[in-house]
């Protein structure tokens, strides 16, 4: 069985790179539509529930905006 994992991003502190857009391997993240205080476009947890708390957002993330949390199997 697949793990299952939570990501939380920070879209104030998200300069909208899109690095763990493209680091997710289950493609559970998208960018925003709506714009931070900053004007930048966040990346968003859009499709939560497919995370499988790998860390690859976490790893590639210049800003240190993300937290990922493994809920286990």
């Amino acid at each position: 069985m697949a793990r299952k994992g939570k990501v939380e991003i920070d879209r104030e502190l998200c300069k909208g790179c899109l690095l763990c857009i493209r680091a997710c391997p289950v493609k559970a993240l998208e960018q925003d539509a709506e714009s931070n205080s900053s004007g930048s476009y966040p990346s968003k947890a859009v499709y939560a529930e497919k995370c499988i708390a790998c860390g690859n957002c976490f790893e590639v993330c210049p800003d240190v905006c993300i937290q990922v949390y493994d809920l286990g199997a």
